[in-house]
């Protein structure tokens, strides 16, 4: 495309393009494609219908909305009708959409209908354009279309074009307009370093508020003819989805977003066996060698079968933002993808630099764009470095409305301040180092790099994140704990003690961190990734109080916007109210991690999978479970269109064959034991029936109910590490010897000993890489093979001692193969050993066998009510007549 003055020449031009796509976006169901012909031509007729309806150019429009392509078709009709669009985040918190609406003073507003009464509750008067209405008339944006021809008087280069705000990570955002030659001046650049070739396919997964996707990954491909490919979400299926089903060739990405992307990537393969980790560190290490010293990009055939699999025509990873951790590109560029990053702020349009194509130099922020003039400040006495200032057209001319500001913003000679340090080195390499802004200056004169303390404490694989800040002249951390961090609040404090200590350690002495508090929520950050600074000092304070970790939901009014519209669907607002009712003690929160911060583990994923099943129809797999971190990945998963399964009496077909679901290592725990192995169960079985009679005084009651022939399912209540000794003290060696145990992985096949101990004794994986499904499926082989089973319903131990409600899986199971089940009442051991204990104390134990009852017996509700058959078995072991009341029930 030739050079353009106005961004309007790029939206005419659009319709004299071809019938190729233009943007293509993923739905629930499905794709929604735009030509570029079509495109333009929807964007010309709607500015023009626009106008006739009222819509004065010059006049500011706001665009709130997630991304799609009517977000692009409005903006770009704004454009050609000479208006100044306003985006907004979705995600907007209520009083700072009231005070930008203030500020930017629109008219007009664009918008969805769940979005609509956001905009109607800040009490401005506003003419709405709808994105997603019904009826094609207005205010959807279609009704506002029109046949009349004619082009449109065009705007002079230094009109204003969109009007944005900064990101907010200091304070309150500010208004920063840009003109039309501030917008194209860069796009021209960018353009002329030929980075986008004409068969690529570029993957847009941020939001469009923000200059940086704006500019370069909306008007950027479309300036070069290229499409746009937009992601239904950002969970792991959708965001894999877009890439394989759209032909990704590029991404526009932010370092965030690429390091969850290569994190995704390397515990796919390094979680399957010590072998293939070791083999995957070892040729990564040796990719990037080649690439880094010799030139030679051998990653990009050394990891072709993997990257075949992840996108296989992908190709360009485009980072801005922020700068991306040196570490992080080195490894994308050895599984030989090739990372290009640029530097710029919203006042820049965005970009001030950036490396092209083999000639990138990691670790720097690239070379000024064309036309872009760079010089850095006078360091100060002894450092290097100073602030970054910058002159050329793609600058804007001042802040919105805040001529304090635009004082401060400017040198005497027209340069721009960026707020940012750093130094331009001998091959005109721009290195930056800090921000000036979040620079923490401390009495003794020390200035202190958060950013360097952060990635530092963020190299240990305990600590997820950190922010750094100045607490009583005091360098102090705000800590988000990895998942695999721990359980128990006292073993992470210990651990992120040490991990603190030890990567302080080879910091400056003035970089060091004093003290810390550790919280379960994620840093609050902008949607690209920056941490919002000036939040920090009010969290620290709420983490070390304890304030942040409040039992209960989250009231949904409290939430995000996108969170909001997200349990807006029934179905997820089922699977919010089940989570709620499951684990009243945690905080429940869409940020929450679902294993630190609920605490679910294989079991519960496996009963966990089956109720979601019985509520919304999803069935999620373990590659869907592997890409859940949060509640809210888990609520989008689960309301997925991926996931919509098959009904479930499929279901129980599939079962009706187990062995077919199940891997080798699986099929291998139903085998036979060795004679050798046979006699190391009978040694621990029978020392395990001594202790347990002599220690705890074991009474076992209505062991005669018991059927005589296998076989059978006992299903006894959860409270302590105990229950299945005391349980198996109350079998007589030949049923031990038809009796099978569903164990948990994470404790019972933890390490080679743990693993040899499962076999003596004849316990089966349930464990999460092999799916909730196929955990089932190896209990019905245990059944179908005339094998007693033992499967305890609650899925974990109860926090309290008291009887939680029994999970759907014990359900599926006795649907699938319809057997005796036996109510059991375990008594006693949670006195003797509550969870978080390890040293038993004395307490008389007893073990109640009830009343063996039949699935059929306990249906009362429709056919396949996993949920509703638990709950009627939960009754059964509630009424033994072992234990008090006030044990039985929640």
């Amino acid at each position: 495309m030739a050079s353009s003055t106005t961004l309007q020449e790029i939206v005419a031009c659009l319709a004299d393009r071809d019938e190729k796509p233009a943007i293509i976006g993923f739905q629930k169901e499905g794709q929604e494609s735009y030509s570029f012909k079509e495109l333009g031509d929807l964007a010309m007729r709607l500015g023009r219908g626009l106008l006739k309806s009222g819509l004065e150019p010059g006049s500011r429009v706001l665009l709130l909305a997630p991304n799609q392509p009517e977000w692009i078709i409005v903006c770009l009709a704004l454009i050609y009708a000479r208006a100044v669009p306003v985006p907004l985040d979705a995600q907007i918190g209520g009083e700072e959409l009231k005070a930008l609406v203030r500020n930017s003073d629109p008219r007009w507003a664009c918008t969805t209908t769940k979005l609509l009464r956001r905009l109607e509750e800040t009490g401005k008067k506003l003419n709405f354009i709808l994105l997603d209405a019904e009826k094609e008339e207005r205010p959807h944006w279609r009704g506002y279309l029109t046949d009349s021809n004619g082009s449109l008087p065009a705007p002079a280069p230094d009109d204003l074009a969109v009007l944005f705000y900064t990101s907010g990570t200091s304070g309150q955002p500010k208004g920063v307009p840009l003109t039309h030659a501030n917008i194209t001046s860069n796009l021209n650049a960018l353009l002329s370093l030929n980075i986008i070739r004409g068969e690529d396919r570029v993957l847009l997964p941020l939001p469009l508020h923000h200059v940086y996707p704006f500019t370069v990954g909306m008007l950027a491909p479309l300036g070069a003819g290229v499409p746009i490919i937009l992601p239904h979400a950002l969970t792991g299926s959708e965001f894999l989805r877009a890439m394989q089903e759209g032909g990704v060739t590029a991404m526009i990405g932010v370092p965030r977003l690429y390091s969850a992307f290569y994190d995704a990537v390397h515990s796919r393969l390094t979680q399957r066996s010590r072998i293939v980790a070791a083999l995957f560190r070892g040729l990564l290490v040796a990719s990037i060698g080649m690439h880094r010293w010799l030139g030679f990009r051998g990653g990009y055939y050394l990891f072709a079968p993997l990257r075949r699999r992840v996108a296989p025509g992908l190709r360009l990873l485009a980072s801005g933002g922020s700068a991306m951790d040196p570490d992080l590109a080195w490894k994308l560029e050895g599984l030989g993808w090739q990372v290009i990053s640029g530097y710029g702020l919203t006042e820049t349009s965005p970009l001030l630099t950036f490396s092209t194509p083999g000639k990138e130099k990691i670790g720097s922020a690239g070379r000024a764009m064309p036309g872009v003039e760079l010089r850095i400040a006078k360091p100060e006495e002894g450092k290097q470095f100073g602030e970054v200032l910058a002159r050329g057209p793609n600058i804007f001319h001042g802040y919105w409305r805040i001529p304090e500001a635009n004082k401060k913003a400017f040198t005497s000679d027209g340069y721009f301040r960026t707020g940012d340090l750093g130094y331009i080195d001998n091959e005109g390499y721009l290195h930056l180092v800090a921000r000036a802004s979040s620079m923490i200056v401390l009495s003794g004169g020390e200035n202190v790099q958060p950013e360097k303390v952060e990635g530092a404490l963020e190299q240990s694989p305990h600590i997820r994140e950190a922010g750094v800040l100045a607490r009583n002249d005091r360098l102090v951390a705000l800590i988000v704990p990895e998942a695999h961090a721990g359980p128990e609040a006292r073993s992470i404090e210990d651990l992120i003690g040490r991990e603190v200590r030890r990567q302080s350690s080879n910091l400056p002495t003035h970089h060091r961190i004093s003290d810390y508090a550790i919280t379960r929520d994620p840093l609050p950050r902008t949607r690209i990734g920056k941490i919002r600074r000036h939040t920090l000092s009010e969290r620290f304070e709420h983490a070390k109080t304890g304030r942040d970790s409040k039992p209960g939901p989250v009231p949904i009014e409290q939430m995000a916007p996108e969170d909001q519209e997200l349990l807006g669907d029934p179905a997820a607002k089922k699977i919010w109210d089940a989570l709620a009712q499951h684990y009243p003690q945690a905080r429940l929160a869409p940020e929450i991690n679902v294993q630190y911060g609920l605490g679910i583990d294989s079991m519960d994923w496996l009963n966990l999978t089956m109720e979601i099943h019985a509520l919304t129809g999803a069935d999620l797999d373990d590659a869907a479970i592997g890409r859940i971190e949060s509640v809210r990945d888990l609520l989008r998963e689960a309301t997925s269109p991926t996931h919509l399964s098959e009904p479930a009496a499929d279901l129980l077909e599939r079962l009706k064959h187990p062995k077919e679901l199940l891997s080798d290592s699986q099929r291998h725990w139903l085998e036979p034991q060795s004679r050798s192995m046979r006699l190391v169960g009978k040694v621990l079985l029978g020392l395990n029936r001594i202790l347990l009679r002599s220690l705890y005084r074991l009474n076992v009651q209505g062991k005669d109910q018991l059927p005589e022939e296998a076989p059978f399912i006992l299903t006894p209540n959860h409270a302590s590490l105990l229950d299945p000794l005391a349980l198996a003290a109350s079998l007589t060696p030949e049923q031990l010897n038809r009796t099978y145990w569903a164990g948990w992985t994470g404790i019972m096949f933890r390490n080679a000993f743990a693993r040899l101990l499962s076999r003596a004794v004849r316990v089966l994986p349930i464990e999460p890489e092999s799916g909730p499904l196929a955990s089932v499926a190896i209990a019905v082989a245990a059944l179908q093979e005339k094998q007693n089973l033992v499967w305890f319903p609650e899925a974990g131990r109860s926090h309290n001692g008291k009887l939680q409600r029994f999970r759907p899986g014990i359900g599926l199971l006795s649907s699938a193969h319809p057997v005796p089940l036996v109510p059991v009442w375990l008594q006693g051991t949670y006195e003797a050993l509550p969870p978080g204990k390890w040293f038993p104390r004395p307490h008389k134990i007893s073990v109640t066998f009830g009343k063996p009852v039949h699935a059929s017996e306990l249906q009362a509700t429709a056919k396949d009510d996993y949920q509703a058959l638990a709950d009627a078995l939960q009754e059964r072991v509630a009424a033994l007549p072992s234990g008090s009341d006030e044990s039985r029930h929640p």
